[in-house]
Order: C-alpha cells, then sequence, then structure tokens
C-alpha cells in the first residue's frame, strides 16, 4: 500500500488519481489518496481511515483519506487558501511512511508559486522532504524511465549560478548517494556510474574550458579511490545515445537541463522523479501540475502510474534487504 498526496488542488492530480486507480484496480500497487473526497468524481470513492481500510476496498473502490479543502478547488486557477492543505497532505504521507503503515509515498505534483507565497520555505517537495524524513545526507533528486536514470547534481537555480557552485566533493557528493541508492532501492549489486562533462566534448583536454579537467576529473578519482565504478567526464553530446546508455546504470549530471532533457525526449510519459537519500521512498510523476488542461479530462495518468509502480517495487527492494 501506498500514500499518493493530492499536489496543487487546482491542477491535474485528481483526475489523474482516479485514472491511475481504474488502471491500476485489478493489479495493483494499492494505494490511497489523501484529498477532499469531495472533489473526486469519474470513480467509485470510499472514505477511509487507516491502511488497512483501504487495503480492503482498494479492489472496488478508489480509498481517500478525506482532507476538506476550505475553499472549492477551481481548475486552472491555484488560490493559497490550499497551500496548507497540499502541505499537510505531503506531511500525512511521510507520517505514514515512517511509521510503517504504508510502504512509501508518491506524490502529485504542486504549484511551487503558490506555496512559495504562503510562506512555504523550500525550493520543491525534494528538499521539504529531505527535511521530514531525512538520513543525514542532502536529498537527491534522480529522474527514471526504463531507459535511463539521470541525477543533476544542481537542479532548480540559474544555469550560471549552477556551474559557479560546482565543486569534485559536490558531484563525488551526489555520486555517493546514487550508488548506495542503486544498491538499496533498485537492487544493483555493482552499480556503474558515468559522470557527464561540463563543456563541448568535455572540454577536450582544456581547449573548450578547464573545468572538466579542475572539477569533474578530480570528482571521478576521488570515487574510484572509494571503491566506486565511475567513470568520466564524458561528453554530453554521447553520453545519452543508444550505444552509451548500456554501459552504466546511472548518468550523474551536473545541471538540470543536461539530465532532463535526454530522459523526457526519451520517455515524456513514463519518467518517474525519485528522492534517493531518505529513511521513506518517494516518487513523483516527472511533470508538473498542467494547470492549462487541469479539469478538462484529457489528462494523461501514465507517468503517475509509473511512479506507482515504481514506487512498489523500490519499496520491496527495501524491505527484502532489511
Amino acid at each position: 500500500m501506498l500514500a499518493l498526496t493530492m499536489g496543487e488542488p487546482a491542477g491535474i492530480g485528481a483526475e489523474i488519481a482516479v485514472k491511475a486507480w481504474l488502471a491500476l484496480r485489478e493489479t495493483g500497487p494499492e494505494f490511497l489518496l489523501i484529498d477532499d473526497a469531495d472533489r473526486l468524481t469519474g470513480a467509485p470513492i470510499a472514505r477511509v481511515t487507516n491502511a488497512d481500510q483501504a487495503r480492503a476496498v482498494f479492489a472496488t473502490a478508489l480509498p481517500v483519506l478525506h482532507r476538506p479543502l476550505p475553499v472549492p478547488a477551481i481548475p486552472g486557477h491555484p488560490s493559497g487558501a490550499t497551500a496548507a492543505a497540499v502541505i499537510a497532505a505531503i506531511e500525512e504521507a511521510v507520517a505514514l511512511a515512517k511509521s510503517g503503515a504504508v510502504a512509501g509515498v508518491v506524490t502529485n505534483p504542486i504549484q511551487k508559486s503558490v506555496l512559495t507565497a504562503a510562506g512555504f520555505a523550500h525550493p520543491g517537495h525534494t528538499e521539504f522532504l529531505g527535511e521530514l524524513a531525512g538520513t543525514g545526507v542532502p536529498p537527491v533528486m534522480m529522474l527514471a524511465c526504463p531507459q535511463l536514470r539521470v541525477v543533476p547534481v544542481t537542479v532548480h537555480e540559474p544555469l550560471a549560478r549552477a556551474i559557479a557552485r560546482l565543486t569534485p566533493e559536490l558531484i563525488a557528493e551526489h555520486a555517493r548517494i546514487t550508488h548506495a541508492a542503486l544498491i538499496r532501492d533498485f537492487g544493483i549489486t555493482a552499480p556503474r556510474l558515468a559522470v557527464a562533462g561540463l563543456n563541448p566534448h568535455a572540454g577536450e583536454a582544456g581547449t573548450l574550458g578547464h573545468e572538466d579537467q579542475a572539477i569533474v576529473a578530480p570528482a571521478v578519482a576521488m570515487l574510484r579511490a572509494e571503491g566506486i565504478n565511475a567513470t568520466g567526464p564524458w561528453p554530453p553530446d554521447t553520453l545519452f545515445t543508444a550505444h552509451a546508455r548500456p554501459t552504466y546504470d546511472a548518468a550523474i549530471c551536473l545541471y538540470h537541463d543536461q539530465a532532463l532533457i535526454p530522459i523526457k525526449t526519451l520517455d515524456m510519459a513514463g519518467g518517474v522523479n525519485v528522492t534517493l537519500g531518505l529513511s521513506i521512498t518517494r516518487t513523483s510523476p516527472d511533470h508538473g501540475t498542467a494547470l492549462d488542461i487541469a479539469g478538462k479530462g484529457i489528462a494523461s495518468a501514465e507517468s503517475l502510474i509509473a511512479a506507482l509502480r515504481l514506487a512498489a517495487q523500490l519499496a520491496e527492494h527495501r524491505r527484502s534487504q532489511s
């Protein structure tokens, strides 16, 4: 059993949650939704109070922990009045996972601008989850699909600032967390990490920039000295080709778009956001709130379904190693 949060009430979270249940009710994985039950349509709804009740009804109705919104959600029009409920749903899902009542957490997309305006002090889900369920290491974002796993070292910040923040230690830290997660969560006994270069042709021996020699190569050397199978820096323009992808289990990328462009090109609908370095399992669809199509019934639940399935797999890997 997994816990699924409501996400931004004005977005597509409710409708894709219903579509996901319709797709998974016979096969699983089972999940309960933390949301306002009164706003859900398109499927039988069962109000439950705990995970055991949710398991009992999942095959015939979408189980919902009913958490009323203070104002009605209007598709496409976020309201700061619902921000507290969105945050509370995340906190409740994490608490359920930490207590063992559910195996993991799947989060519907949030509207960061709305939460920030309401006083939310975190850039996004990842950092908030690190506060709620951290393990002493920084939470790390992974994007995963069947063909590729990528981990950006820097994420939601301007490119110039992201590059200025890169250090061998920062790259190595993300790689270590990724290495540990591939073993614990993905069941890969001997992970292979490929570290992307920063400059064209990975700097071409310094002729196209010094960062690859001065920052990336030392990080790779540091990791190899620790017994981690890391290679690089690899030219980013060839690292994600069909020929290269089978040679590694995850690519360590240096900035947001270097990681997200290839995975979204390969599998926009099926990509999953995984948070590494937490005490719980957490995944999320690799898309946003889609305010422009909210309420129209056309949103695809494919990424949410992939996130639910992957969360169940990761949780099972953890359980088998405990």
